[in-house]
């Protein structure tokens, strides 16, 4: 699959744009995992037009992590044209335009999903990005806002015209936001539109290898972007590619592995962003790299107080000696 210059693998997957999350020690992980392509947090446009500070770390990207695609979002077209040529001054592989956060604080200021709502400046927006960069521009976004204006495959082929590479289509409109089941139908739909030439990306709930078959094998989609399910789970995107190639199933790392990955993933987040931020975003990862571990419950409530580097790295030894076979 290409988007753009940029060449993936037959039937890619990419790690998905998930705010407090997918920084760039995450990112690392996960390509050094099998992801394909990643995509750095959301970026305001607002913010990178007024120089924040905020804003501006979130260009930063390590080379391992190529290819790579800077996310911005925003309502006003001037201001996403200036974020977009801002963000590829920081040299990334691709410039993505976030149609799709559903989350109020974005959709208030009439960014994310909020443009499927005014599809004309959605169209502006997206002419803006393209006309501004020499980079690969892609699009991420659902289905619609709600039950009664999922008109994605329209939608698709306009973004198509103003100059995109690639859509990335989440199975959910935004009045479901991360609710219900994802509906890849309409996604394929998309996907097998005569029209449509870019290729066509799916997202929502793919939790599992053979989960992403099916999508893969139902929709013919060109490629998958995994969001959620890779939380605490960046071994999910080599679990998936094993299946796809042999179809074998294999198991989660065993312990060793899981401390390890998990003890440069904190420390390489507190180098990034210093110990107090990295260890509140660390916390939603828990969960994932300890599923399945005995007796777990009263050690994840200690990683969820602890605030310290130190004592939580204390923790993982303790569990990891607890855990020896």
């Amino acid at each position: 699959m290409k988007i753009g210059s940029i060449d993936l693998d037959f039937q890619p997957l990419l790690l998905a744009p998930l705010e407090d999350i997918t920084d760039s020690s995450f990112r690392q992980l996960c390509k050094g995992y099998g992801a394909d392509m990643v995509f750095t947090e959301f970026i305001s446009s607002e913010g990178l037009t007024r120089k924040a500070a905020k804003s501006f770390n979130k260009l930063d990207f390590d080379e391992t992590e190529r290819p790579v695609a800077i996310q911005i979002f925003g309502h006003d077209p001037e201001a996403m044209r200036q974020a977009a040529i801002l963000a590829a001054e920081a040299d990334p592989d691709s410039i993505d335009i976030n149609f799709g956060c559903p989350v109020k604080k974005v959709v208030s200021k009439g960014g994310g999903a909020d443009l499927l709502r005014d599809i004309p400046r959605m169209i502006n927006i997206t002419k803006a990005v393209t006309n501004a960069v020499n980079l690969p521009v892609t699009v991420k976004t659902r289905l619609g806002w709600d039950e009664q204006s999922k008109n994605i495959v329209e939608i698709a082929e306009k973004l198509q015209d103003c100059g995109i590479a690639a859509i990335i289509i989440h199975g959910r409109t935004r009045a479901q936001l991360y609710k219900g089941v994802s509906d890849w139908t309409l996604i394929g739909k998309v996907k097998n539109n005569p029209a449509m030439k870019i290729p066509v990306i799916g997202n929502g709930d793919i939790d599992s290898p053979q989960k992403a078959k099916q999508m893969f094998d139902d929709f013919g989609v060109d490629g998958i972007m995994i969001g959620r399910a890779a939380i605490g789970n960046p071994w999910i995107f080599k679990q998936i590619k094993t299946f796809l190639t042999s179809g074998e199933t294999s198991d989660a790392p065993d312990i060793n592995e899981r401390i390890s990955v998990c003890r440069t993933h904190l420390i390489n987040s507190v180098a990034l962003k210093g110990e107090r931020r990295a260890i509140l975003e660390m916390r939603r990862h828990y969960s994932g790299y300890f599923r399945t571990l005995p007796h777990f419950k009263a050690h994840r409530l200690k990683l969820l107080t602890f605030n310290s580097l130190d004592e939580i790295l204390s923790l993982f030894d303790q569990i990891l000696q607890e855990n020896q076979i």
